[in-house]
């Protein structure tokens, strides 16, 4: 008998619904025994989110400042797992507050020492360097990477910030003003999802984990958009300093915070609309001298390997 566990967080559910997709061959299985935990916090963040808290998580998302989490029941802590799936959203080009909340915990450390894990990821489009951040926090448990299903609106870059937007301060996943496509992850791709879980049936079935990813690419279960690896790069490197310095105002009730989360708020305007369309320029410039390191860049980031 093997045992699995699926953990993961979700405010609107739409990674509740990619997670039971993907584990639904694994639990038809006789032979496979599924467990499911959803992570949950102490201070539940709210869906669809408010304006002012929304922007006043990011300083703790970017800079992976945990919060406290609910214990996780003993009778899921104390199983050993032949495999762990993790499901996480991305919030801010970092994992979102929850999933860094688990990771730093006890719990993490108990659950996925010694342990293979696939991890899962449900956003928008930006999901580079979060996962390299999961990655750290990852080998911090002494847990093992086998394997990673990205999942993404496939809609352009500003196409799919108008929807999310709506979304997440509405919390109706339904097309905007009629004319806008519906927002997140498609339908279609969460329906068929389940094929990533028959891929990892056979391979746990076969106690084959170390060649799962191979066979995860295959199905598409990353597809590396290059100028979003070179948008998510630029960004990081930004929202650091953004971060840190929005940190430093005080906790969120501070009123020097509000007046600097409200400058990064026109700051963000500004990068989408009109600093991203000037890298996606000097991407398309730079691309010919630059192919070799995109390539790498390309078959590195759809990989499990730890820089």
């Amino acid at each position: 008998m093997k045992n699995i566990l699926v953990i993961h967080y979700s405010q609107s559910g739409q990674l509740t619904e990619i997670m039971n997709n993907i584990a639904r061959p694994l639990s038809a299985n006789k032979d496979v025994n599924v467990v499911h935990y959803e992570i949950k916090m102490e201070t539940p963040f709210p869906f669809p989110w408010k304006k002012n808290t929304f922007f006043n998580v990011f300083p703790e998302s970017f800079l992976q400042i945990p919060s406290k989490i609910q214990s996780i029941p003993e009778h899921i802590l104390n199983q050993k797992y032949d495999l762990v799936l993790f499901g996480y959203p991305v919030w801010y080009l970092s994992p979102s507050i929850p999933t860094t909340s688990f990771l730093k915990s006890p719990d993490a450390k108990k659950l996925l020492a010694n342990t293979p894990v696939i991890t899962v990821i449900g956003c928008r489009n930006m999901w580079i360097m979060a996962q390299e951040k999961v990655k750290h926090l990852l080998k911090d448990c002494n847990a093992k990477l086998v394997g990673n299903i990205a999942l993404v609106d496939r809609h352009i870059n500003h196409i799919s910030v108008i929807t999310i937007v709506q979304w997440m301060f509405t919390g109706k996943k339904e097309r905007f003003l009629g004319i806008f496509p519906k927002p997140g992850v498609s339908q279609k791709d969460i329906d068929e999802s389940s094929k990533f879980g028959n891929i990892i049936l056979d391979h746990i079935s076969n106690n084959n984990l170390e060649t799962i990813q191979n066979n995860l690419l295959k199905e598409k279960a990353v597809v590396i958009k290059s100028f979003l690896v070179l948008a998510d790069q630029r960004a990081n490197v930004l929202f650091d300093k953004w971060a840190k310095l929005i940190y430093s105002k005080g906790d969120a009730n501070s009123e020097k915070r509000t007046v600097w989360l409200k400058m990064f708020n026109y700051y963000l305007l500004f990068a989408i609309w009109i600093i991203a369309p000037l890298v996606f320029i000097l991407f398309l410039l730079t691309y010919i001298p630059l192919y070799g390191k995109i390539k790498r860049d390309k078959k590195y980031y759809s990989s499990v390997e730890i820089k």
